[in-house]
């Protein structure tokens, strides 16, 4: 009899990611197999138009994916998180997208659009040529996207659609934290890209669903935190499991100090409270497109508020947690280690860095943003 294939379920799918992880480590990035696994689970899917077969979730779903596939690996969380990027596509021609999902909704896709560089305008597009970085998980893309200038005062950048084909991916990628989430850099010689090929980030959508009348770039932000977070329940749960063990030394476990469970909780709750303030931003969000209204000023401050404030949390946590937790964590096949140096990387992204804070506040407090594009 022929044999037919288990099922691919989520707990089948993180299972064998806790047991590939040091794999994809060790090579810089998360393969296309794995990838596909991941899209038959619908995270492609996730953020493609219903008019285009896909079935979009509600943000604080995808989020909690995110959070759930970096609990066990944070690159490929990071991986994952860019399962939302498909939104940006909704300011494309529906003719153009519609060829992007001729084939169905499960497409992958990367981009390397800063530092924006250069291009040539010809009779039908650009002529694109130049180097970009930070492509994370191009090795199992269809699609990536490379910034070029935008043509209007927004300052915001275009992004040319490339095939893997007319890309060289060069795979330095030499980084501590977010090791696997393979965000390689991209070069691109003398390939002219159609204009109805090109897109502004964050740009009027074309597509008239809930999803795509969710701020985008706060979306983005949102997606990218979720990687912390579940990187930081990761590690409340190894010390939390870690207290019974006894130290070489001989001493008392762990969980038997003071200090130990003190830390554990005070972590515990602030992350907690971070991710429920966090959550209850993106449904309160959801719930305003899904009645047909925009987002307003301050529920964008909001997004970008509670997005920076979770990845702050998240990284705080992991070095609180690493402080009583020994010096056995200094070895790098410390479990601790690889979340440490994960932690560190979503509060350091360009959407949730610490200016973010002055401009929510700026917003909050009935002032304009201090940042570009924060709105």
């Amino acid at each position: 009899m022929p044999q037919t294939s288990a099922p691919v379920t989520w707990e089948s799918v993180l299972a064998e990611l806790a047991e590939r992880r040091g794999e994809f480590h060790a090579q810089g990035y998360v393969p296309r197999d794995f990838v596909e696994k991941l899209m038959a689970l619908g995270v492609y899917r996730a953020s493609a138009p219903e008019r285009f077969g896909g079935e979009p979730l509600p943000p604080a779903e995808f989020i909690q994916i995110v959070e759930r596939v970096a609990k066990v690996d944070g690159s490929t969380g990071w991986v994952v998180a860019f399962g939302s990027a498909l939104t940006y596509f909704g300011s494309l021609p529906l003719e153009t997208q519609a060829e992007i999902y001729k084939n169905g909704p499960d497409v992958v896709y990367a981009g390397g659009l800063f530092p924006v560089q250069p291009a040539t305008p010809t009779d039908r597009g650009y002529l694109i040529d130049g180097h970009w970085k930070f492509a994370s998980g191009c090795m199992g893309a269809e699609l990536i996207g490379v910034g070029i200038p935008g043509d209007d005062d927004s300052g915001k950048p275009r992004a040319a659609l490339l095939r893997p084909e007319q890309v060289e991916i060069v795979q330095d990628w030499d980084v501590t934290g977010m090791r696997a989430s393979g965000s390689f850099d991209v070069v691109v010689r003398g390939i002219e890209v159609p204009r109805e090929w090109t897109f502004i980030r964050g740009g009027t959508s074309n597509i008239d669903e809930p999803l795509y009348r969710y701020p985008l770039i706060g979306f983005q932000a949102q997606v990218h935190s979720a990687v912390g977070l579940g990187v930081a329940q990761a590690a409340l749960a190894f010390v939390q499991q870690a207290g019974a063990r006894t130290g070489i030394t001989g001493a008392p476990p762990l969980a038997a100090r003071a200090y130990y469970r003190t830390t554990f909780a005070k972590a515990y709750a602030a992350l907690n409270s971070a991710r429920a303030f966090y959550l209850d931003v993106a449904d309160e969000v959801w719930q305003t497109v899904l009645k047909g209204d925009e987002a307003s000023p301050e529920q964008l401050a909001r997004i970008r508020l509670s997005s920076a404030n979770i990845a702050d949390v998240s990284a705080q946590v992991v070095h609180d947690l690493c402080a009583i937790s020994g010096a056995g964590i200094i070895n790098n096949s410390h479990p601790l280690q690889v979340l440490r140096q994960d932690a560190q990387v979503p509060q350091l992204h360009a959407t949730l860095g610490q200016a973010m804070y002055d401009g929510a506040g700026a917003v909050l407090m009935g002032q304009p943003p201090t940042i570009p594009g924060f709105l």
